[in-house]
């Protein structure tokens, strides 16, 4: 009975010892500088990686409907400035980047197209539900249930927004979600909104 009631004095010993050099040891250290709060300045600008198409490239051949089954192409939209969104139901940041791209359709009108192409399997039947919840009043929705547009477009993941010009050509992309509304997306749009000069005819004089 002894040799227990020292043995647990002894465990007691070292417990408090440990503790005692731990106590110490932490008030060795310096305190710790508190991260600066983001409410003592500015918003930072949300980052996208905008990957620029030098020179700009030709788009592939994509065959795609419209919600009601009318057979598209890109062709069909050519003429003015066209932003090709490939998204899908199921993905996350797909789903959180569509308020603002409808928003964005809804701001330029006519004067950029928006091309939001589901890449659904399920088609209108996956896509026409999101649609009415989601409330998207002015965001054309496009569907390619065969997923051509993975190999065609050589997507890596969705969301995949590709800029094309009014010729049709791929002038940048970016992979990911993006505020659309958002400063840095606009100045990435804006270049390429500028209407083309309007080339006026003169007769020659003799």
């Amino acid at each position: 009975m002894t040799r227990v009631i020292k043995a647990v004095s002894v465990l007691v010993v070292l417990c408090v010892a440990a503790l005692g050099l731990l106590l110490y040891y932490r008030a060795q250290q310096p305190p710790a500088t508190p991260a600066p709060s983001v409410a003592n300045g500015p918003a930072a600008e949300p980052s996208f990686e905008f990957t620029p198409l030098d020179p700009p490239q030709p788009a592939p051949v994509l065959h795609f409907t419209a919600r009601d089954g009318a057979a598209k192409t890109l062709a069909d939209f050519r003429g003015r400035p066209v932003l090709v969104n490939f998204w899908a139901t199921w993905c996350g940041p797909c789903r959180a980047e569509m308020p603002s791209l409808d928003r964005l359709q809804a701001k330029l009108g006519p004067r950029l197209k928006i091309l939001a192409i589901s890449e659904d399997r399920r088609g209108v039947t996956a896509v026409d539900p999101f649609v009415a919840r989601m409330k998207l009043a002015t965001l054309a929705i496009y569907l390619d249930p065969a997923n051509d547009a993975l190999e065609a477009f050589n997507l890596r993941g969705l969301p995949t927004s590709i800029l094309l010009d009014r010729a049709g050509r791929m002038v940048w992309r970016v992979e990911g979600g993006v505020d659309w509304t958002s400063a840095a997306a606009e100045a990435k749009l804006a270049p390429y909104l500028v209407a083309p000069p309007v080339l006026q005819r003169t007769s020659a004089t003799r």
